[in-house]
């Protein structure tokens, strides 16, 4: 206060969000912030849930890892959604300059979403590896994700409203997780579960509604797109963005769709799950 009555300028408090972010050694930083941080989670959900939970300590060790990783997956997608909605909501550079628009934020964002898909492809391919199993629509989905953000790393002088707007689409993961979670722990046949099911099932709707929006987006700007976007980087996007929005996703929603009416288990069997008092709760 005193600095302004004098005429001089205030101080500016810094943040995350003001660091030189065309510093190689930052972004390395925050990749790395990234990665260590969602391996915390991920480490944290092993360990609370070993100590807390009846249902996690009687599962197998692959659904144990698959626990972890649905519990780490929900929480990068609420980081995601809040960046998402921000992008989208907000009047400032990202939403007023689609192609070349960039913040902050939105770095902080990009690098620290690149940081998660790396730990996500190690831990899902190293699961793959120990168990001998393989997902492909959601190792594509990853493998897609991974070089998207990447390479929206590597190139400076891109935009970021594409990026951030699909990290929207991280809006059904937090259902996801609590859905399957509930499952193993018996409570298919309850309120909760039902009502989690269909916020689940609407949020892929919204997910579907989010890509003809992206779609759009890219017509609109689209000479801008060839101008000032690399090639193999458009290219990465567009066939991502189309498996998603003819593949991934409706396979995806039909399956949660089907698992509302006969709830099962599609990622470890095809047999109907136990009821209340017939699994262990927590």
């Amino acid at each position: 206060m005193a600095a302004a009555v004098n005429g001089e300028k205030p101080l500016r408090t810094s943040s995350v969000f003001d660091l030189d972010y065309g510093s190689a050694s930052v972004q390395l930083r925050l990749f790395g912030l990234g990665f260590g941080f969602y391996s915390l989670v991920f480490l944290l959900s092993y360990f609370l849930s070993a100590l807390l939970s009846q249902t996690y300590r009687s599962l197998p060790a692959k659904e144990k890892v698959f626990w972890c990783l649905a519990a780490t997956r929900a929480i990068f997608g609420l980081q995601g959604s809040w960046a998402g909605l921000r992008a989208l909501m907000e009047d400032g550079p990202l939403f007023s300059d689609k192609v070349l628009g960039q913040t902050g934020w939105s770095w902080f964002t990009v690098l620290t979403a690149c940081g998660f898909f790396a730990f996500e492809n190690v831990a899902l391919h190293s699961s793959n590896l120990v168990f001998r199993s393989f997902d492909a629509p959601l190792a594509t989905h990853h493998a897609f994700a991974l070089a998207g953000f990447s390479g929206t790393a590597l190139y400076p002088d891109m935009g970021h409203f594409l990026a951030v707007i699909t990290l929207l689409l991280e809006m059904s993961t937090p259902f996801t997780c609590i859905s399957w979670m509930l499952l193993k722990a018996g409570w298919c046949r309850s309120l909760l579960w039902r009502a989690n099911q269909w916020l689940m099932i609407h949020m892929f709707h919204c997910r579907m509604v989010l890509m003809y929006y992206l779609w759009w987006v890219c017509w609109c700007h689209w000479p801008d797109l060839l101008a000032h976007i690399p090639l193999p980087q458009l290219l990465v996007f567009l066939v991502g963005l189309a498996l998603l929005t003819l593949i991934i996703n409706p396979l995806w929603m039909h399956k949660k769709t089907m698992q509302l009416l006969n709830p099962v288990d599609w990622n470890f069997s095809s047999k109907p799950t136990p009821e209340n008092g017939k699994a262990h709760r927590n």
